[in-house]
């Protein structure tokens, strides 16, 4: 979706994040995901750490974690991460609809980029991950293809065979007339048909 002023909007694809939530058992945290070597866990520590790094990007803030973010990991995930997520995806969210957001330069994990870009970047992160979750635990992902077109910009510039390292895997090659998520998962190094 697109906000009135144009930008993004970061809220259908938090939404969608958000629905998989309650359906999170603590038996699948040490399950594996489609992000090699990752468990559920881990993904959710990520998610925890990059929705306060967009949103402070958003907001101009001082990026809390300049070295980088560092791997995430289950042992480092929030006893509360069932409340707390949920509400840094709508504070992110909110981050990024007010207009200034979008407006200058900023930096997540030590990488500054023009706001118009890391808000996308941002919403590629929602989107992909969001992916990932659903997947590994066994649920439907549902997401609207203007947030998909959106992201599939994104990741077509920046994809590659070789993969685009801290970003994405090697891309796979997907038919033209592949459904667009089917795309961008495969520019991302993801394999559409991954199974637990």
């Amino acid at each position: 979706m697109i906000d009135s002023d144009g930008s993004p909007d970061l809220e259908p694809a938090a939404r969608a994040l958000k629905a998989l939530l309650p359906g999170v058992t603590d038996v699948q945290l040490s399950d594996p995901t489609p992000c090699a070597g990752w468990t559920v866990g881990d993904l959710l520590d990520h998610l925890m750490g990059l929705t306060l790094a967009f949103r402070t990007a958003a907001e101009k803030g001082p990026d809390p974690a300049p070295n980088g973010p560092g791997e995430p990991s289950a042992d480092k995930l929030d006893p509360r991460w069932r409340t707390l997520l949920p509400g840094r995806l709508d504070e992110l969210v909110a981050a990024w609809r007010e207009p200034a957001a979008w407006a200058g330069e900023t930096a997540v994990g030590g990488a500054a980029l023009p706001a118009e870009i890391m808000g996308i970047v941002a919403l590629d992160e929602l989107v992909v991950h969001g992916w990932d979750l659903a997947r590994a635990t066994g649920q439907p992902y549902d997401i609207d293809d203007r947030t998909l077109a959106t992201v599939h910009r994104l990741v077509s510039e920046q994809a590659s065979s070789d993969g685009t390292p801290g970003l994405f895997g090697p891309m796979i090659a997907q038919p033209a007339d592949a459904p667009l998520l089917d795309r961008v998962l495969g520019l991302t190094g993801r394999n559409r048909d991954w199974r637990p």
